[in-house]
């Protein structure tokens, strides 16, 4: 086990903050002259208080216990946080407002508050501009009430619900505190969202104790990142490795050089050439922050230093070699499904153990992924992960009935056209697979599982040719094999999108090579003669293909059918000279 001793939590002892700039978790509410939170639009600390009490006020009005909280805007998110806190209402905040989010949530909150169109009824959402009340008094606030219940991928597939208690919060921010910038005032601004456990206290709860300006909206983008920036003396970002890759040729980093002060990211590894190359253009190396929002924040590093524990967080490994982190802002000991080793002065990791990954920081749940697949009519089963070298998702497909007459009757476009519909409603656009493979079943294995393995084979190119049988003798001159016709054949994008068909081209190719493969290796065909085609041959069509060698004439037949009727035929006219079939 390694960690650090576990600092002084107690409210109002920060050694690295700036007395005159700290407020404590709890006593924000308490009045405070001067303090400035946002400039666009304007709001200062009093004016904070009296719109968190004024809200507090009209939820105990309602006799509200359990609230869900969305917002595009960062402050207005405190606001309603806030007053929850002080009205001792449970703040439930979804990762998304999809439709399936909505309305699963919605059975367990008495109100929805948000500045955003929801896909909910309209009495079940309120602006808290517009809910008025007796304003509850100021005083200091209870870490004890109350709670946050933050949503995040889980193993399961359905999001799992993540409990902070606001001893939890409050006690991580005072030891972020100890090592994010406090003795200048700055603008905080993010290209995350404060919905999560980087978010939220970065960008919402540790501003507002820090005395910094809170940049309200979400920067999705490099330059509206860098244009935001630009209208403040000093500032300092919160973002992801995902847009930190696409940085560094978007913006002029000579007008940022000198007022950006820190650039804290997290959700996934950065590149150490991409912490380089923001260094050498900004002066500043970016602060990867680890954790989980389960653990909250608990390590931090620069560019290829191991991480290093914050202090209290104390790390163990399980018997599979799996992180646990521990410390007064943890549910008790919290076990990761991250690989690690510990070392004398901190950790490194080596990857995620189990089935929930991250795509471009973003957590994403296989399981989740496969399940609103197979809720699809057109789905039978389905896989999903990541192949070699992609940074998106693959899915394995296997179709029903109803979704291999979609495919055979509409083509392959339209039918992941119409699963992608189906996911958008229902999962992060994240994780909306990128490849599809289309199969008939997926290849489990005895124990119920599909290999990794098989997982990379499948995923790769799509097949060209069937897999065949092996072949069986018949009537003493003639070999037969059987085979699937494959659903995802890259023949059928134009032959034909709408309404695929094996062309006549590949099913003579097809017969040529396995009569090389099975009657004589170096078989040549000069020409082709008798060539029939009575049969569509169409994805996921049960085929058995007939050779038959006539030494006398030095020509092959071959002859497919489906379900016992001839789908098409021809013979093979050898080339002179060629080696005859054993």
């Amino acid at each position: 086990m390694v960690g650090t001793p576990p600092h002084d939590c107690r409210p109002g002892r920060h050694p690295a903050m700036n007395a005159s700039q700290w407020i404590d978790p709890t006593r924000l509410l308490l009045p405070v002259s001067g303090r400035k939170l946002s400039n666009s639009p304007a709001l200062d600390s009093a004016g904070f208080s009296q719109r968190v009490l004024c809200l507090a006020g009209a939820l105990r009005e309602r006799g509200t216990r359990n609230a869900a909280l969305w917002f595009d805007d960062a402050l207005e998110l405190a606001v309603a946080l806030y007053a929850c806190w002080r009205a001792d209402v449970v703040a439930h905040i979804p990762g998304d407002v999809l439709a399936q989010t909505c309305a699963r949530l919605d059975t367990d909150v008495d109100l929805w508050l948000s500045d955003a169109a929801l896909p909910l009824a309209a009495p079940r959402v309120h602006c808290p501009a517009s809910m008025n009340a007796a304003p509850l008094p100021a005083c200091v606030l209870d870490e004890t009430h109350a709670a946050v219940v933050l949503y995040t991928s889980g193993s399961s597939g359905a999001p799992k619900a993540v409990i902070k208690q606001w001893r939890q919060l409050a006690g991580e921010i005072r030891a972020l505190a100890r090592h994010l910038p406090g003795d200048e005032t700055l603008c905080v601004l993010g290209s995350v969202g404060p919905h999560h456990m980087f978010g939220l206290p970065f960008r919402v709860l540790w501003p507002l104790c820090a005395g910094h300006l809170i940049d309200r909206p979400q920067r999705h983008y490099p330059e509206e990142l860098a244009d935001a920036s630009l209208a403040h003396p000093r500032f300092m970002w919160i973002t992801s490795p995902a847009l930190l890759r696409r940085v560094e040729r978007r913006i002029d980093w000579p007008a940022l050089r000198g007022r950006l002060a820190a650039i804290y990211t997290a959700g996934g590894p950065l590149p150490l050439s991409i912490s380089d190359q923001i260094a050498a253009a900004s002066g500043c190396r970016p602060t990867e922050i680890y954790g989980s929002s389960e653990t909250g924040a608990a390590a931090i590093r620069q560019g290829n230093q191991e991480w290093r524990l914050l202090p209290g967080m104390q790390a163990g490994l399980d018997a599979q070699g799996a992180l646990w982190l521990e410390s007064p802002w943890t549910a008790g000991r919290e076990q990761t499904a991250d690989a690690a080793t510990l070392t004398a002065t901190g950790l490194q990791l080596h990857g995620r153990l189990d089935r929930i990954i991250k795509l471009e920081e973003k957590r994403i749940s296989l399981a989740e992924v496969e399940q609103a697949l197979e809720a699809h009519p057109h789905v039978a089963e389905a896989r999903a992960g990541l192949a070699p070298g992609q940074i998106r998702l693959t899915a394995l497909i296997a179709l029903s009935a109803k979704g291999l007459h979609a495919l055979r009757n509409g083509g392959r476009k339209a039918l992941i056209d119409d699963l992608r519909a189906h996911l958008r409603e229902r999962i992060a656009p994240l994780a909306v697979p990128r490849s599809w493979r289309l199969l008939r079943q997926l290849p489990w294995n005895a124990q119920g599982k599909l290999t990794h393995a098989q997982f990379i084979e499948l995923a790769g190119p799509r097949p060209s040719h069937p897999r065949f049988e092996a072949p069986h003798p018949v009537d003493g001159d003639a070999v037969q094999t059987a085979f699937d016709v494959p659903l995802d054949l890259p023949v059928f994008l134009g032959h034909f999108p709408a309404a695929p068909v094996v062309p006549g081209v590949v099913q003579i190719e097809w017969a040529l090579a396995q009569a090389q493969r099975h009657l004589s290796p170096g078989l040549q065909a000069a020409t082709i003669e008798n060539l029939k085609f009575q049969r569509l041959m169409r994805p996921g069509d049960q085929v058995t293909l007939t050779l038959r060698w006539n030494e006398a004439r030095n020509k092959l037949n071959f002859n497919y059918h489906l379900a016992g009727e001839p789908c098409s035929s021809g013979r093979f006219v050898c080339a002179p000279n060629e080696p005859q079939p054993v």
